[in-house]
């Protein structure tokens, strides 16, 4: 930590004595031919120093970069974002190194429906992604970490019709890709017409060795468990825009987002158990499932000018979603003779309607002032069946017709002030109020939540140092239990333990609530260079984790993993961030983009003793490289980013212990520019391809019990040809 402040403080000395030598550019300069362009949105770098609450801004450059099949990858570069999960294989987006449901993610400013993933969202759909690192009023405040808004395709930048054909290869599976991209326009009427399909393939193994030590250390039982599994999944995405400006200045914009993908896959697992009661469970288990998903989102927003400044913008919105999944599980002993066959459904159908709004006007010099609702109301219905061989149930509520219900409601208000051509503030305050019922068998449940989430912001423009400037945040946001935590119907281990338990819901789960500071310097380089130093405190109360205990079930005495509240934590860190073209600070330079940021993470969970009392899955440290260099002498780009993430070893409980291996991903492409409308990307992912390994020691019941996972990781390689009409 003593070394990473001087680091720091020599890289801005440098950084600013470099600018220092170039003319200086206002930003007002900047702004004015943006408004030409693009129809009045300023410009990526423009847009995050202009904004009282921090926010960094990723446009279509970089979405476009690395020639990636899903927003995941692109997320993984970003400043202070990690992924859950091994290389190649997506994950959880995490920031700050905090885990699930620290981390809001937004599609238009909307919550994404159940069973939303990012690694199913194509780039080319997407048009710009917003990173902000402190809640703000307009925005749920359910975001400790921070909020990454995914904004889809809109059409006021597009001229020509875009296409973009794709092959990635992975182990010599071919995953091909085509998008269409298409504005147009009808007199007062503009729209986008988006459209991209895809095949994915991929083959995955892994091996897992668990043991059970008595505590006089001898060995009770180990297991050897080798699994293949291998799969396709064919996706279709949709996404049409329309915007429509009436002559009295009003807006009306709707914008769908239509998603369908079919999988199937199948696998196979070998148990080996030299030590242990006998006969083993099983011998080998073969298992093929299938998957059906299709979502519908509808986003719509109203512009009313009022008069003077003010101006009046509702939205509304809808959701429909429908999952269904089907596998069927054979299991035999060693002389192949049938033991027993699992058959699982899973029928899921997710309604939503959504409304708000907010209205703006200046009011007093310097003052803008804006208040709003959001309204919305969610139902699910879920029916999932586990039958053996015998046609008997394995829990209780198997067959019955789940159904949950969410209403949530939240009112919001704000005011950004200019003080001073230096200072700048945002007062908000935001009243959330999720109240969540459902009916199933064993009774109906009911969890109700209300937060009050104050919110300050300010920046301060250095004087003499017009690129330079400092931001400050102290906020409270919370983190609210989701809807499978409070209700979830059992998902069963087929072989249970402590290390691979059942999973089940806790209705009286209560919301965790965090009081947050953020500071960040700030120094601005050229068009679109930046060095930063930023950290953050975050005290939160109420922390849910899940516990694990030994109950006897219908089944007999399981291992069950639930989610409790169990009391409070800290977490803090440090981010450093560097980003800048080398040909803006240097006279005669080659065009080479520089972008580079590093973070570490310090956490305590009080009630758990240490060491590694951390929040669950938060890394201790992060780093981001890379590069892109634009030759000169003929019409070719070669870029590559590096990320690391060090071993994860966190301890859940007074008896639990779990360890992920350390994370390296190297990436590389070139892009050759035939001309202005046509383009080819060749690009190699993950070309380190290390084991991912894990580590799950649980000490309970007078038993040692560990669980180590290796799964191999693969490099994935892809083409992508790019043209515009």
């Amino acid at each position: 930590m003593k070394k990473l402040i001087p680091f720091a403080l020599v890289t801005l000395g440098a950084a600013t004595g470099a600018a220092a030598q170039q003319e200086t550019v206002k930003p007002a300069d900047k702004v004015i031919p943006q408004v030409t362009i693009s129809g009045g949105r300023q410009d990526d770098m423009t847009e995050r120093r202009n904004s009282t609450a921090g926010k960094q801004v990723f446009g279509r450059e970089e979405l476009d970069r690395n020639g990636d099949s899903n927003i995941g990858d692109v997320l993984k570069r970003l400043p202070g974002i990690t992924l859950g999960g091994r290389a190649g294989r997506g994950g959880e987006v995490r920031m700050r190194g905090l885990g699930s449901g620290y981390t809001q993610v937004l599609v238009n400013g909307e919550r994404p429906p159940a069973g939303f993933s990012m690694e199913s969202l194509s780039p080319d759909q997407v048009e710009r992604i917003e990173v902000m690192r402190g809640p703000v009023a307009e925005h749920s405040t359910r975001a400790i970490a921070g909020t990454i808004n995914i904004v889809l395709r809109d059409g006021y930048q597009m001229r020509d019709i875009q296409v973009k054909a794709s092959d990635r290869i992975e182990q010599g599976r071919h995953s091909p890709e085509l998008s269409v991209t298409a504005p147009g326009k009808s007199g007062a009427l503009n729209y986008t017409l988006s459209a991209s399909v895809n095949v994915n393939r991929q083959h995955d193994s892994s091996s897992t060795h668990n043991t059970e030590v008595e505590t006089d250390g001898e060995l009770a039982k180990e297991q050897f468990l080798q699994s293949e599994s291998a799969g396709s999944n064919k996706g279709l995405h949709l996404t049409p825009r329309f915007s429509y400006k009436f002559e009295n200045g009003d807006t009306l914009n709707f914008q769908t987002f239509l998603m369908h993908q079919k999988s199937r896959s199948a696998a196979q697992t070998n148990l080996s158990q030299p030590v242990g009661s006998q006969p083993p469970e099983y011998n080998l288990a073969q298992q093929t499932s299938d998957g059906d998903v299709t979502f519908l989102r509808g986003f719509g927003n109203w512009v009313h000018r009022l008069q003077g400044a003010s101006k009046l913008d509702v939205k509304f919105g809808f959701g429909l979603g429908k999952r269904d999944s089907d596998s069927l599980r054979y299991q035999y002993d060693t002389q192949g003779t049938l033991l027993d066959r699992f058959t699982d459904t899973d029928k899921t159908k997710d309604k939503s309607l959504n409304t708000g709004g907010k209205y703006t006007a200046p009011i007093g010099a310097g003052h803008l002032l804006a208040a709003g609702w959001d309204l919305e109301a969610s139902h699910r219905e879920q029916v999932r069946v586990s039958l053996d061989k015998n046609g008997n149930a394995q829990f209780a509520d198997s067959g019955d017709n789940l159904t949950a219900d969410t209403r949530r409601v939240a009112l919001f208000a704000q005011d950004e002030w200019d003080i001073t051509p230096q200072w700048s503030a945002y007062v908000g305050a935001r009243w959330e109020g999720i109240r969540t019922t459902s009916d199933r068998s064993s009774g109906a449940i009911s969890n109700t939540s209300k937060v009050f989430s104050p919110l300050l912001h300010a920046v301060w423009k250095i004087p003499g140092y017009e690129k330079d400037q400092v931001r400050a945040s102290l906020t409270k946001s919370y983190k609210s239990p989701n809807v499978q935590d409070l209700i979830a119907a059992p998902f069963l281990s087929r072989l249970n333990s402590a290390t691979s338990p059942d999973r089940t819901g806790n209705p009286n789960l209560r919301p965790e609530l965090a009081t947050g500071l953020d500071l960040a310097y700030e120094h601005y380089l050229g068009r679109s260079g930046i060095v930063s130093v930023s950290g953050f405190v975050r005290n939160i109360d109420n922390l849910i984790r899940r516990e694990l205990t030994l109950q006897q079930t219908e089944l007999g005495p399981r291992w069950i993993s639930s989610p409790a509240n169990i009391g409070n934590a800290h977490t803090s860190g440090i981010e450093l961030e560097a980003k800048f073209a080398l040909s803006e600070l240097m006279e005669n330079a080659p065009q080479i983009d520089f972008r580079s940021n590093y973070s570490h993470f310090w956490s305590k969970v009080d009630g758990i003793p240490g060491p590694d009392n951390r929040l669950d899955q938060q890394a201790k440290q992060t780093a981001n490289l890379g590069m892109d260099y634009r030759l000169k002498d003929i019409p070719l780009t070669l870029g590559t980013s590096y990320n690391w993430t060090p071993a994860i070893r966190t301890r859940t409980s007074d008896k639990q212990v779990v360890e992920t291996s350390r994370k390296r991903v190297l990436d590389m492409y070139a892009l050759w520019r035939f001309d202005g409308r046509t383009q080819i990307r060749i690009s190699a992912n993950n070309l380190l391809a290390d084991d991912a390994t894990g580590y799950n020691l649980v000490n309970a019941n007078g038993l040692a019990v560990q669980g180590a996972t290796l799964n191999p990781t693969y490099t994935q390689w892809s083409v992508r040809l790019e043209t515009k009409f």
